[in-house]
């Protein structure tokens, strides 16, 4: 099983097949990851924050990009030897009691006054835009191993 973490490693094709090699026959390989627009609105206005403040932590790249659709996730696995996996896409939400509740933390390498900065921007932008939830977007795979 891999919870929202199989996108961190370089090399996930080469991943899904050695975890594929290790299911028993009638076993199941799980992944889930995230789905499009992860934590929208919010998120990307959060790194145009960070990318105004600190441009070298702001990144164009983010590791889940590789897998944020069905047709990709699907071609992961089949790639990996997984050969009729199902992949369930789900629009989900996080609702926000109010704006501030999407700062729940603060990134240490930009220090306390940059974060105070990047925050104020960010809940800041959510106020304006009365913003009320963020997407939590999800994609479930599962193969089944044949006996």
């Amino acid at each position: 099983m891999s919870v929202f973490s199989i996108f961190f490693v370089p090399d996930i094709e080469g991943l899904v097949r050695e975890l594929w090699r290790m299911v028993r026959p009638g076993g199941k390989l799980a992944v889930t990851t995230w789905g499009a627009r992860i934590f929208g609105p919010a998120y990307s206005r959060w790194l145009v924050a960070v990318g105004r403040e600190r441009p070298d932590l702001a990144t164009a790249f983010n590791p889940w990009d590789r897998i944020t659709d069905v047709a990709s996730v699907r071609k992961l696995l089949q790639d990996g030897g997984v050969e009729d996996p199902e992949v369930i896409a789900e629009e989900l939400f996080q609702p926000l009691r109010s704006p501030d509740d999407w700062w729940t933390r603060t990134i240490d390498q930009m220090g306390p006054e940059t974060a105070a900065q990047v925050k104020a921007d960010n809940v800041g932008w959510l106020k304006e835009n009365r913003v009320d939830r963020v997407e939590t977007n999800a994609i479930y795979a599962i193969g089944t191993k044949r006996s």
